[in-house]
């Protein structure tokens, strides 16, 4: 990515987010917040800039109150922008001193609750920490191949005669179901579908990288072991915990 300055394991001084939308944009968003009220949050802003963590986290507090001011829909625009600065601000700051999970943490929240102007800035410091990230654990080539470490699903033998024993009598006396490997969609429903004819498709999955990578811990720790995802909880789930 260009404008980004990296830096080994070891030294972290020389890691910079860069954020050009932010550097263009900062002064009218600045002066925009403080049309809106918003003097004290305009004030932890230009502290935040020079690397005063405390200052950026304040002012990531203070848009984050108004994000919660009342409806969604009745938040001004502005503090949605303005609280994707902070989190810019914040995710800066962690990076520079190569807290990557801190830093990935603050972009999400961005991303999540943030407004749209800095999105581009947001998603593009996503992928640079993710990439620095990654350096400080293991490549990728490392955690897709031969992996060793610890397998979230093992693999278990089926017996048969186990399985015989626990399906219902005469449930094996119909017709014998065919089983096809890697069947292609255009034969499914010439020779399956269409007739209503029943089938067993196997290794139709078996070029998906998934079905090894996203068995093994390590590695789904590795590529996003700290990214923030937002959970809907709806109706129907709350009923059920409640």
């Amino acid at each position: 990515m260009s404008g980004a300055t990296t830096a080994s394991s070891g030294d972290h001084n020389n890691l910079r987010l860069p954020t050009p939308t932010l550097d263009a944009e900062s002064q009218t968003l600045l002066q925009s917040i403080s049309a809106e009220g918003g003097y004290a949050y305009a004030r932890m802003a230009v502290l935040a800039v020079a690397g005063d963590q405390s200052a950026a986290e304040a002012a990531r507090d203070m848009a984050w109150e108004q994000l919660h001011s009342g409806p969604w829909h009745s938040v001004l625009p502005v503090w949605r922008d303005a609280y994707s600065m902070a989190c810019l601000h914040v995710a800066k700051i962690h990076f520079a001193a190569g807290e990557f999970g801190e830093a990935l943490g603050a972009l999400d929240m961005g991303l999540i609750m943030g407004g749209m102007l800095l999105r581009k800035d947001l998603h593009d410091s996503v992928l640079l920490v993710s990439s620095e990230a990654r350096k400080m654990t293991k490549s990728l080539e490392e955690a897709s191949g031969d992996f060793k470490g610890e397998r979230l699903v093992p693999e278990v033998p089926v017996d048969v005669n186990e399985v015989l024993k626990i399906l219902p009598c005469r449930s094996l006396t119909c017709k014998r179901v065919e089983k096809r490997s890697g069947l292609s969609l255009e034969g499914f429903l010439r020779d399956y579908y269409l007739p209503g004819t029943p089938v067993v498709i196997t290794n139709s999955m078996a070029h998906w990288p998934a079905r090894t990578k996203w068995n093994h811990l390590d590695y789904l720790n590795a590529v996003a072991g700290n990214r923030t995802v937002p959970v809907e909880v709806t109706a129907i789930i709350s009923s059920l915990s409640s």
